[in-house]
């Protein structure tokens, strides 16, 4: 059987079926699973996420899917991207819970301070924001030259090697709006809400190679 061309954790958490949507305006066939073989044995994944970092862990630790993740990304080597709250799952923590996070990049999430030079900062981090290239990707090229993309998160990521920094975008402080290591992405912000900057991203991770 021809597998998808990417494969979407269903944890039980995310808005799975835009991000389906997306793929398919841009010619690219997707599954949604909750099955770990299916995880283990995908061309590509995509991990999605909203809500809280502690209750994210705990589904993806009892559904057995954060170890086939793991074991996908880490052992077999295939491209997987972490989307909005899936960004800070794939680092080693958040400040937001207690819970260890998947490990695959080295960092940690930081919530977004209540005030910045002075100034008040609205946290949420929600709308339209620049991201700004930092190093070529492979597994979206376009972002290698920046693009505007639609955000909602209140945590941010600090890799601990900047070299793993894709992109950044200011909101108040600067940080890092995706990283990338080897075959693995973070984006922080959401591409199926970000029309044809988000959709020309999810089309090139769609057809990466590990």
């Amino acid at each position: 059987m021809t597998r998808p061309d990417v494969t979407i954790v269903d944890y039980g958490v995310g808005n799975l079926g835009s991000l389906r949507n997306a793929l398919a305006k841009v010619g690219r066939s997707s599954e949604v699973t909750s099955d770990p073989q299916a995880v283990i044995d995908a061309a590509r994944i995509i991990l999605p996420g909203v809500g809280s970092f502690d209750h994210a862990v705990d589904r993806l630790t009892e559904s057995g899917l954060g170890e086939a993740v793991v074991t996908a990304a880490r052992d077999k080597g295939t491209p997987l991207a972490g989307v909005c709250l899936g960004m800070q799952l794939i680092m080693d923590g958040s400040d937001e819970g207690e819970r260890p996070g998947l490990g695959l990049i080295p960092g940690r999430a930081h919530r977004f301070p209540d005030e910045f030079d002075g100034a008040r900062l609205l946290v949420p981090h929600m709308g339209w924001s620049a991201a700004v290239a930092a190093k070529p990707s492979r597994l979206a090229p376009s972002l290698g030259s920046g693009g505007r993309f639609y955000f909602v998160h209140s945590y941010a990521v600090t890799p601990d090697d900047e070299a793993d920094v894709l992109t950044w975008t200011e909101y108040g402080e600067r940080y890092a709006s995706s990283v990338e290591r080897d075959n693995v992405i973070g984006i922080q912000f959401h591409p199926e809400k970000s029309h044809r900057f988000g959709l020309t991203l999810l089309g090139e991770f769609a057809v990466a190679e590990a």
